[in-house]
């Protein structure tokens, strides 16, 4: 059943409506983000844990040396505010598909068009395609009940399930901050980022610790 905390034609139209699940995958419904974080959070805090999950991805995009582009969160964001983090990541919003919601969020966030491929395709397109013009995106990963820590503003934690999609990918161009989701783009060699999130963890989103730790063979530089 679909769920709308309001009737009216026009709001829904401007809503962000998420399709949600239960913890083992199953559709439950449709239902407005704000409603749905305002309820997920009051149960969360109540009784310690949350039922029900949306789909959202994760990219760690990378340019041709391999070093990690990095967003920091702005300070205007509700959760993880000022913290390093993947490069970009979004909720699947009702009715899209994994590889249209990354490749909207690469552009809604950063400003830069991006074309996800085939895995079997994706080694010869990075070294063909200009990764000044284009980024080059591939899925690697799909993630049931995985489970973000949601630091608020207020210092208080909550753990927050979701279907992840992990991506991984290659740009070279430039970047621009389009819609205050970021304050700033740092790269780092895998090395380095080894080495900062061990002095300091706490600069560190959760969800970019446990990404580069999994997926750290994607990460190298092109031939």
């Amino acid at each position: 059943m679909k769920r709308f905390n309001n009737e009216n034609p026009a709001t829904l139209l401007m809503a962000e409506l998420l399709d949600t699940y239960d913890l083992k995958g199953k559709f439950l419904g449709t239902q407005e983000r704000d409603e749905l974080y305002s309820e997920i959070t009051r149960e969360y805090f109540e009784k310690g844990k949350i039922n029900r999950q949306v789909k959202g991805i994760r990219l760690i995009l990378m340019n041709s040396r391999g070093r990690i582009y990095l967003q920091k969160r702005s300070r205007l964001k509700k959760y993880n505010l000022d913290l390093y983090d993947k490069t970009v990541g979004g909720h699947v919003k009702a009715n899209e598909t994994w590889n249209a919601t990354v490749i909207k969020e690469c552009s809604e966030e950063l400003g830069f068009p991006a074309t996800v491929v085939e895995p079997k395709e994706f080694d010869r397109m990075v070294k063909t395609v200009d990764l000044n013009t284009s980024g080059i995106l591939k899925k690697v990963d799909e993630i049931n009940n995985f489970q973000s820590v949601r630091i608020m503003n207020d210092g208080k934690r909550f753990m927050q399930p979701w279907i992840s999609a992990m991506y991984v990918g290659y740009y070279d161009g430039s970047m621009k901050f389009k819609d205050c989701e970021s304050c700033g783009i740092e790269t780092f060699s895998l090395e380095e980022l080894d080495e900062e999130i061990k002095r300091n963890p706490d600069k560190f989103t959760e969800d970019i610790k446990f990404m580069i730790n999994k997926y750290r063979k994607f990460i190298k530089r092109l031939k």
